[in-house]
């Protein structure tokens, strides 16, 4: 139980836990090229040649939670008291008279659960620079941290944290059967981006993995029988837990990480954008400690003045029995996104630009699935957008950025679930209305990002002795890309 209360502290109340949803697609921000690598953020004869965030770390992150747990949980993080009323427990697994439980009988799970989902990105570092006089080839290093978050809690697992007053009966069968997975790392690593064509655009992301932890509880049987007059309990869990973390190195867990984005403009004005974002591993090292647990262990003080204590002391060592050590591997949370954008002028005097962009989005180490809708309005150097999105949670979500953006400097705010998040900051701030809402999903996300472009300002080169026609200018990837496609073209020479 301390390591689920663990869990939605860090989700609910802690800004570090970051992530990219859908605000920054196809904005050209520093911060876009790096997620999104087929997208260039240079302009020729516009912008200088190179750009930093000069170690403001650009942080993006969302968090949601459903189920019958919102009140308490956000109840018990804010003013250290438990509400339970929102919570169904036990519901009876065989025979019954309907006139309460039988003091003998096993009663069973309602079926109740509480979802939580976090995702967390952090670029401490992200430096880029502009290598082509042609345009073709833009090339950035970055230093960041992810975390991810995934969970299933019972009403039950939630309500025990508060003793045994939720519970009327005496036996309950499987109540607990939860699961949860934490995971956070570093990467380090490099950006190349290419225009191959006038068309095609290609990008290239890879980093160097260390983990810093990582631990997976699955709960696959479970039991419990209460003695109400002696205050105790018997607590039996079966299940699995698997947890590592640094050991004497520093890169004791090292892993790999790859990014591949493609970009094509279409004729007739359209964007189209496919990314395998994150797609990697992690390692971790010989003393990962591995448990096949499976016992029973007593409670004491349901009824005391801090029952959570006495809770979690025995969930921690019944979780920790039976161990191993052994190195294992883990897929680090990537996903694969498909975009079609178009930009259209608003005003004939073309001041006000809209440029809507339609987003699929889906996990590859989870189920997870979001499609969304980014709406933006721009007005000379400052833009508003208004993004929606759906997922295979069944949960809406409504979010809102505002950027402001020049040749050479960029900052940007945003929420892409600012209903919630804005209930999130009133529920911490103590407003009891805040605390009691819960409707579909408690959740909150955060986007804020700041760089700057210095150096000489890129130029072509208008009086070059050659005029690029063929292989002179591209990068590998051009001119592999036109040995296979224009096998005969070169270069005009200019006398």
């Amino acid at each position: 139980m301390k390591k689920y209360l663990l869990i939605f502290c860090l989700l609910i109340f802690a800004p570090k836990l970051f992530a990219q949803q859908f605000a920054q697609y196809n904005t050209g921000t520093l911060y876009d090229s790096f997620e999104n690598p087929a997208e260039r953020s240079f302009i020729p004869d516009s912008s200088r040649m190179y750009a930093s965030n000069f170690f403001f770390p650009t942080l993006d992150g969302n968090v949601f939670l459903t189920g019958d747990a919102q009140q308490t949980l956000k109840e018990r993080l804010v003013k250290h008291t438990y509400m339970n009323s929102n919570l169904q427990i036990g519901g009876l697994t065989g025979g019954g008279s309907g006139e309460g439980p039988n003091p003998t009988q096993q009663i069973g799970s309602t079926g109740h659960l509480n979802y939580l989902d976090a995702n967390a990105n952090a670029y401490i570092f992200m430096f880029k620079m502009f290598t082509s006089l042609d345009g073709n080839q833009e090339v950035g290093f970055f230093g960041e941290t992810n975390a991810t978050v995934r969970g299933v809690l019972t009403d039950e697992s939630v309500a025990l944290l508060n003793g045994s007053a939720a519970f009327p009966g005496t036996n309950y069968n499987n109540v607990f059967n939860s699961r949860y997975h934490i995971q956070s790392y570093y990467q380090f690593g490099a950006t190349y981006r290419e225009q191959v064509t006038k068309q095609f655009s290609i990008g290239l992301k890879g980093a160097f993995v260390t983990g810093m932890s990582d631990e997976n509880v699955n709960i696959k049987q479970s039991h419990i029988t209460f003695n109400k007059v002696a205050d105790t309990a018997l607590l039996k869990l079966d299940g699995t837990n698997r947890k590592a973390g640094f050991s004497t190195l520093p890169f004791s867990n090292p892993g790999f990480a790859i990014s591949i984005g493609t970009e094509y403009r279409t004729h007739d004005g359209f964007t189209l954008q496919a990314n395998l974002k994150n797609f990697g591993f992690i390692h971790w090292n010989k003393n990962a400690e591995l448990y096949d647990f499976y016992g029973n262990e007593g409670i004491k003080g349901l009824d005391s003045s801090d029952p959570e204590k006495n809770v979690m002391h025995t969930y921690n060592s019944l979780i920790d029995m039976h161990k191993t050590e052994e190195s294992y591997n883990t897929m680090i949370d990537g996903s694969f996104d498909l975009s079609v954008s178009k930009s259209f002028w608003i005003d004939d005097d073309r001041t006000f630009k809209y440029s809507p962009s339609i987003i699929a989005s889906k996990e590859l180490a989870y189920n997870g699935f979001t499609g969304g809708i980014v709406n933006p309005v721009y007005y000379k150097n400052y833009s508003i957008s208004i993004i929606t999105s759906y997922n295979d949670m069944k949960l809406f979500d409504f979010g809102m950025q505002f950027m402001y953006k020049t040749e050479n400097a960029e900052f940007f705010i945003a929420s892409d679930r600012m209903p919630q998040s804005i209930s999130f900051l009133e529920a911490n701030l103590k407003n009891q209305n805040a605390i009691n809402s819960t409707g579909a999903f408690s959740g909150g996300d955060i986007m804020i990002g700041f760089s700057l472009k210095f150096g000489d300002v890129i130029e072509h080169p208008m009086d070059a002795n050659n005029i690029p026609m063929g292989d002179d200018n591209k990068g590998f990837i051009g001119r592999m890309w036109q040995s296979i496609f224009h096998p005969h073209a070169g270069t005009i020479q200019n006398n």
